[in-house]
């Protein structure tokens, strides 16, 4: 009895502490169980999810100016590929007053126009080039019409009002060339008086520059003299980077080079970031034409090097035609150009000029705008972490 007693006492013990030591083992679990809970419901707040496409679906606009001589078939011009028309020129007058090269040349401003509105390209007006209706260089001209007061504020008026008569989107300057300080003044503050009547009345105001870099030395010449400050008063800088043929004798090779046309672009992409002006107002100008060996032949425009020639041409930079050697700028070299440009953050293209294109499959202004519109960018999917509080 005893015994059995003993046996019953301690299978009481044994129930009771495996009663409790399960109870104890619960509790735990539950506590281990919620804790894990609690670091799970932290965690959660906070979910991967993809968020939607940023607006800005391309890269800004790119532009493509091509400019247009003032006896040439309004109708004759491709608009297409074009953002801007630039009608070339109207010369300056030593008083500030402006004048046309006859009706003809006023009748083709306003067809040009009207075409470069049909294709939603704007349509601007350059004043000055490099002859002048009279005869000679333009320079004393342009230079007498913007050193005095009296006479700058005539063509600034001028050049207003022949730019809202004739429905006009903007004005082209091109001053051929400041050769001092004092013409570097004069020509900003022309040019910021211009900018200031013309951006009033929604207008844009661009300018045409001198490369700036010698061809042969490669070198940055004083010939010309810009005051940095106008840049910072219009809307687009057209770089000539073309003509380096007449740098240090006579070499119709030395035209614009790609070699030539890099060192160009490092110049002004220097100047531009160095006075804390965009880079986009840049625009790199191309030539359209071919230049002979012999200074004594005329220039060919790109038309009839591929019109007479075999089309293959238009890849080449160079040919010989009619016993004389042309140097030019074939498609590829354009498109060179064009990705060196948009690499360098530059606005876009300018082209000397489109009345020489061939037309169809083989205009270099085409090929320019293909390039262009390549480099546009997409966006790309991205994804990121957001709390859900």
């Amino acid at each position: 009895m005893k015994k059995k007693v003993q046996i019953l006492f301690m299978i009481s013990i044994i129930f009771v502490g495996g009663f409790t030591a399960g109870t104890l083992f619960a509790k735990n679990s539950a506590n281990y169980e919620s804790a894990k809970m609690v670091k799970t419901a932290e965690q959660s707040t906070k979910k991967p999810f993809q968020k939607n496409f940023p607006e800005l679906s391309e890269a800004p606009s790119k532009v493509l100016i091509g400019y247009v001589q003032d006896y040439r078939d309004p109708d004759a011009i491709d608009y297409s590929k074009l953002t801007h028309v630039i009608f070339s020129f109207v010369h300056p007058e030593k008083d500030g007053s402006l004048s046309f090269n006859g009706e003809a040349a006023s009748s083709n401003l306003r067809r040009m126009v009207s075409n470069a509105q049909k294709h939603d390209a704007k349509a601007f007006l350059a004043v000055g080039g490099w002859f002048h209706i009279n005869g000679g260089e333009s320079y004393e001209y342009f230079k007498s019409a913007i050193e005095s007061l009296s006479s700058r504020e005539k063509l600034v008026k001028e050049l207003v009002s022949v730019a809202e008569r004739e429905n006009l989107d903007g004005i082209d300057v091109d001053f051929e060339h400041p050769r001092s300080k004092k013409d570097a003044q004069y020509l900003a503050a022309f040019i910021n008086d211009l900018s200031n009547k013309l951006h009033a009345a929604n207008k844009e105001l661009s300018v045409a520059v001198h490369s700036k870099i010698h061809s042969v030395t490669g070198t940055v010449t004083d010939f010309v003299v810009y005051d940095p400050s106008m840049f910072k008063q219009v809307d687009f800088v057209n770089i000539m980077a073309y003509d380096g043929q007449w740098d240090g004798g006579y070499n119709a090779a030395n035209l614009s080079p790609f070699p030539f046309t890099k060192k160009i672009v490092n110049y002004w992409s220097y100047l531009f970031d160095a006075h804390s002006i965009s880079r986009d107002k840049l625009v790199l100008g191309v030539p359209l034409y071919g230049q002979p060996e012999n200074p004594a032949i005329k220039q060919v425009s790109y038309e009839a090097i591929i019109n007479n020639r075999n089309p293959e041409y238009a890849v080449k930079d160079k040919i010989s035609m009619n016993g004389t050697t042309y140097y030019y700028n074939g498609e590829e070299t354009m498109e060179k150009k064009t990705k060196l440009a948009l690499t360098n953050r530059f606005g876009g293209m300018m082209i000397w000029e489109v009345g020489l294109d061939a037309k169809g499959p083989y205009s270099l202004s085409g090929a320019i705008a293909q390039a262009l519109d390549n480099a546009k960018t997409k966006p790309e999917k991205y994804y990121s972490v957001k709390s859900s509080d």
